[in-house]
């Protein structure tokens, strides 16, 4: 079976035709899909939407935010409620093209666990697309996770590695290199992409700042989020040794800086910085130590978000069904 998790802010318009879209590929193709539309706190009619195509069908659940929460928090509700052996995510904003899906159920056949949509053609404003290649050059090259857009919100996953993923606050943007770090294989498929019917985007200049900051956080804990004290402990030991050195060039490391007082100091500036280095090198080292700590006795992390209404689709799968 197939789930298909999609994230909805106030997209009550184009509910109904995306529900009809993939509803038709699924009829056409012979595939057994459940639908998990998951609100993020939408202010339109976008819950009685999916209410109301809950009661025409059975396949179709949906989770509701108290607020807006995000995109990844309302990808990680989708992914903890999604029941199948395939997860395919995708905007409801009726730019990504359902018709897709049995391509990238093809090319899940082979070894990948994972494939990421590639939006060659893109139907939106310049604002968007440049600073969106930058940001995806600069993911490539600092991950290794070499793609043409990480951002792209259609995605389809092997069933293991959703339910392998923890996502929070802005981390959607990066889900093919969080799945790359634990060990899943990552390609990716150039899709079809379809202008913007109904409403406008979500994502402001705002979105491209966040994003950088995130590359940040990302790179350290798919490369440090083990062994925090590789990272933080080294720098500690740099700076000791950039101390240590400033220290033996000002001929006052072994005198100490009680013995030295006055005008002197200012005929030895590097001591005042060696020193500093020294200081700051002793506080990284702690604090690696404190990450180490941390990192060793942590325990599952709970929800970032909170669920207001719930409704799990009636749809049995065909396995279960048969039996």
């Amino acid at each position: 079976m197939i789930s298909v998790v999609i994230p909805v802010y106030n997209e009550a318009e184009s509910l109904r035709q995306l529900h009809r879209e993939i509803a038709d590929v699924a009829a056409s193709e012979r595939l057994d899909v459940e639908f998990l539309f998951v609100d993020d706190g939408s202010r339109d009619d976008s819950w009685k939407i999916i209410e109301s195509l809950a009661q025409e069908d059975a396949r179709v659940g949906g989770i509701r935010f108290r607020r807006n929460f995000g995109k990844a928090a309302a990808l990680d509700a989708g992914f903890q409620a999604a029941r199948g052996d395939y997860v395919a995510t995708l905007d409801a904003d009726l730019q990504d093209d359902p018709r897709e899906l049995p391509r990238f159920l093809d090319a899940l056949q082979g070894e990948l666990d994972l494939v990421s949509g590639w939006k060659q053609v893109r139907h939106d404003p310049a604002d968007k697309v440049i600073p969106s290649r930058v940001f995806n050059w600069l993911v490539s090259r600092l991950t290794g996770v070499a793609l043409h857009d990480h951002n792209c919100g259609y995605k389809v996953y092997r069933g293991e590695v959703v339910r392998d993923l923890r996502l929070y606050g802005e981390m959607h943007r990066f889900v093919p290199v969080l799945a790359a770090a634990r060990g899943w294989r990552v390609g990716e498929l150039i899709v079809n992409h379809r202008k913007r019917q109904f409403g406008r985007s979500k994502y402001g200049f705002s979105r491209n700042i966040k994003g950088f900051l995130d590359l940040f956080t990302v790179f350290f804990l798919t490369r440090f989020g083990d062994r925090p004290a590789h990272a933080i402990g080294g720098c500690g030991l740099a700076a000791l040794a950039v101390g240590a050195l400033m220290l033996a060039l000002s001929g006052l490391g072994a005198v100490g800086p009680a013995l030295v007082d006055g005008p002197i100091w200012r005929l030895f500036p590097s001591a005042i910085y060696g020193w500093l280095a020294v200081a700051v090198g002793v506080v990284l080292l702690k604090l690696g130590l404190v990450a180490e700590l941390t990192v060793s006795s942590r325990t599952t992390r709970s929800s970032t978000y909170s669920i207001r209404e719930r409704r799990d689709p009636r749809h049995k799968r065909s396995t279960d069904a048969a039996s």
